[in-house]
């Protein structure tokens, strides 16, 4: 037994004589990684990266593309009218000698819709920010504010929906409004008027023209006043009226967004309780991880996130 705890005394001493000694690396890799200029550049990178995803996501999208048509649409509805309104007084007053004074009161009637439209698409454009992102988190906790919220989008929808109706009306004035003048340039287009050898005879429209007209107004003779009708006024007033349909027509369109965007802006207010108390419950059964205090509603919040850009 001595002799054998002697030969293993022996070899522990042999093997502790045999191991090499370890050597101090030193890299300036490692340090210039974690560095205090380098943490704190990654810090800001990673703070300026987050401040800008948090913006980009309290951005309403869809409701933004709706209020940059109707203003685009509205903008031109209104400067193609106006001149539209102008040159057909014109006409009227020139050519067939009638004073319709109730046009120019139709030229602010849609300066005053302009500004309203303007008004109320930068308005529905604030309850989308409001109902979006990180925003509707803050300013929807309370009761009370989600009831409001609530109240604010169905107030919207009704006006949005009233306001569908009077531009379909008003697209359905310009389709007849447009076609008349069409008519009246195909008049123009006539060979035989063109060389003066016939009138343009509006007589068999006489239900069209006050009950005084007299029939010598409704004949349109003559080098100027064929050049008057065709060239000053018809024609220019056809294309401000064809680019005043196309732009009512874009007003209907980015109405009937607002709609879907006030609709979605709803439910996410409605909804907007419950999502949290899911939130909670999850985060008792799920609370995640030492590194991650919330990794349980990680997904459901990126989940519900990229749904609620209205």
């Amino acid at each position: 037994m001595t002799t054998t705890n002697s030969r293993f005394r022996d070899d522990n001493d042999h093997m502790t004589v045999m191991i090499p000694l370890k050597r101090r690396i030193r890299s300036n890799i490692s340090v210039d990684r974690y560095s205090e200029q380098s943490l704190h550049d990654v810090y800001i990178d990673k703070s300026c990266r987050s401040v800008w995803n948090d913006c980009m996501a309290r951005v309403p999208y869809a409701t933004l593309i709706a209020t940059i048509m109707c203003c685009l649409g509205v903008g031109v509805f209104c400067g193609t009218m106006y001149r539209g309104a102008t040159l057909t007084a014109l006409m009227m007053d020139q050519v067939f000698h009638l004073r319709l004074g109730w046009l120019e009161a139709l030229q602010l009637i849609f300066a005053t819709v302009g500004a309203c439209m303007a008004a109320l698409g930068f308005m529905i454009l604030c309850v989308g920010c409001l109902a979006t992102g990180a925003t509707r988190h803050k300013v929807y906790r309370a009761w009370r504010s989600r009831v409001g919220g609530r109240i604010s989008c169905a107030v919207f929808m009704t006006i949005t929906y009233i306001l569908q109706i009077a531009w379909l009306l008003i697209f359905a004035f310009l389709v007849i409004i447009t076609l008349i003048f069409t008519i009246f340039w195909n008049l123009c287009e006539k060979p035989r008027v063109q060389s003066l050898e016939d009138c343009i005879n509006f007589t068999q429209f006489n239900f069209m023209f006050p009950s005084n007209t007299r029939d010598d107004d409704m004949k349109i003779c003559g080098s100027q006043e064929v050049k008057l009708f065709c060239k000053d006024y018809v024609e220019k007033a056809e294309t401000m009226f064809i680019l005043a349909t196309a732009a009512s027509m874009l007003v209907i369109l980015s109405l009937i967004h607002y709609l879907m965007c006030l609709s979605a802006n709803y439910a996410h207010i409605r909804d907007h309780e419950k999502f949290q108390e899911l939130q909670e419950l999850q985060y008792l059964q799920d609370p995640g991880d030492g590194d991650s205090p919330q990794h349980g509603m990680s997904t459901l919040n990126s989940h519900h996130r990229s749904k609620d850009r209205f």
